[in-house]
């Protein structure tokens, strides 16, 4: 069989002050038939993923564009229209294709685009009519009736943190050669719970409702079963949680398979939603624990398209005066370079944050001890892959060890504080710029974990999303019962 594969990776924040351009791509990672060759981080790995599976089966791979940018806001639609051209067009230039394999993320919005992994998946099956067409995608997506019916297999990662992308790459290769081979003849349906949420899977009730996921794998007939969670602060027609079932030539077998799940996820749907303290209650339940607590600043996370440049956790730390405590990553470019400059062991007045917007909030003036920089500090993410943070420094201020990047993105694990030198065993508070994906590295680490409601781009009130394209304006939270079950 002859294969090509491409992706186009970020997640887009409609509501955040910034478009993605091209330097974020740049920045992130832009290759060009290269990365399987060339790249540290997911996107290499499931490029070498794709070239040794189809190796081992005696098929060729044509390698296409890969790229992912930081969420952040809209990308610029030429950018975006750049990258749609280039893998349409080397497709068609190199084909024809078996089998086309896709990785994308499913919540990236252009300028003028709404659906933009719809869109792709669309052009290349009019060039390309009889090739098994699949992606593998985030479940914070906007999952498309669009791109369902016009890709052969739609897989989502299951866990969120998402541990599991090769996992599921893997999956969608057997599939789409499966469908290649005329072995399967995949059917999907979509279930729209009319839901808006944020669902860890490492806690309860989304970890009994993973285990019926993939308990209802093994029936007889069904191919995969994918939860798509959503990304909620992104505004599209399509935006919400969705449940997406594939069966083998077995169309009523889908739609009943995502609705017995779609039921089940939407009866969970009250003790789903995040509830989580303020600033004040979480340092406050932090200072009465034993132990080492981690913090997440949630509504300031990169990974969602948050400037990762608020430091109101810092503020309100730094004014209970708690110390054996660290504080990271926070995005400043400017404050990392002066630091940078002045040196090791400097002691100096420093600015520090609130510099992108209304959602960075107010800077914090510090005296800051310089205590390491790296010019090219990283971090391992999900997946075993290497993350980057740009030029990074350790400072001190008051107590308090702060990390400030260059290159914005969120903590995945504990070497992006002990990669500077920063010792994290004597550490009571462990403060990450993450909403989740800390916590498969964090955990073994903390006697407690608290989740905090900061001030910041990432607000967890669903109910009071400003969303304008949304194509059922009825959706829990703000409606109690949208799909009318309670009572059955």
């Amino acid at each position: 069989m002859r294969i090509f594969t491409a992706g186009i990776v970020t997640e887009t924040n409609t509501f955040a002050p910034s478009p993605t351009g091209l330097r974020g791509f740049e920045e992130g990672g832009l290759h060009h038939g290269t990365c399987s060759r060339q790249d540290p981080t997911e996107l290499g790995a499931i490029t070498r993923l794709f070239h040794a599976l189809a190796a081992a089966d005696g098929h060729t791979v044509n390698e296409g564009l890969y790229t992912i940018a930081q969420p952040s806001g809209p990308t610029l639609q030429a950018v975006w229209e750049g990258f749609r051209d280039e893998v349409t067009g080397q497709a068609r230039a190199e084909g024809p294709f078996d089998v086309i394999l896709l990785c994308l993320h499913g919540a990236m919005v252009a300028t003028g685009s709404d659906d933009c992994e719809g869109e792709l998946v669309q052009l290349l099956r009019r060039a390309h009519p009889d090739a098994a067409i699949g992606a593998v995608l985030d479940p914070h997506c906007h999952l498309s009736q669009l791109l369902v019916d016009e890709a052969d297999a739609v897989i989502l990662m299951k866990e969120y943190p998402h541990i599991d992308l090769l996992e599921r790459a893997r999956e969608l290769y057997a599939l789409c050669t499966g469908v290649a081979a005329r072995r399967l003849a995949p059917t999907s349906a979509l279930f729209d719970c009319r839901m808006v949420g944020f669902y860890p899977t490492t806690q309860e009730p989304m970890a009994t409702l993973l285990r019926l996921m993939r308990a209802m794998e093994t029936r007889p007939g069904v191919l995969s079963v994918s939860f798509a969670h959503g990304f909620p602060w992104g505004d599209t027609a399509d935006t919400g949680s969705k449940v997406l079932a594939i069966t083998d030539n077995d169309p009523a077998l889908a739609q009943a398979t995502a609705t017995e799940l779609g039921h089940a996820i939407y009866r969970a749907r009250r003790a789903l939603l995040p509830h989580m303290p303020g600033i004040d209650d979480a340092l406050a339940l932090a200072d009465d624990t034993l132990g080492c607590v981690v913090l997440a600043d949630t509504a300031d996370n990169p990974g969602g398209g948050a400037p990762g440049d608020n430091v109101s956790l810092l503020r309100a730390m730094l004014g209970r005066g708690m110390r054996a405590a660290v504080v990271g990553a926070v995005w400043d470019p400017m404050a990392a370079l002066a630091c940078a400059e002045a040196g090791v062991g400097s002691r100096f007045a420093l600015r520090l944050g609130g510099k992108s917007g209304g959602a960075s909030g107010a800077p914090l003036d510090v005296t800051a001890t310089v205590r390491a920089i790296r010019p090219d500090h990283d971090q391992a993410g999900l997946d075993g892959v290497r993350m980057a943070m740009g030029l990074s420094v350790w400072i001190a201020c008051d107590g308090i060890d702060v990390l400030i990047c260059s290159q914005r993105t969120q903590v995945y694990a504990p070497d992006a504080y002990t990669g500077l030198g920063i010792d994290l065993d004597d550490k009571r508070f462990i403060v990450v710029k993450s909403s989740h994906h800390f916590h498969a590295a964090f955990a073994p680490l903390a006697d407690r974990i608290i989740a905090v409601a900061t001030p910041g781009a990432l607000q967890m009130n669903f109910a009071q999303m400003d969303y304008r394209k949304r194509r059922d304006p009825a959706y829990f939270p703000l409606v109690d019962d949208p799909l009318r079950l309670d009572g059955r």
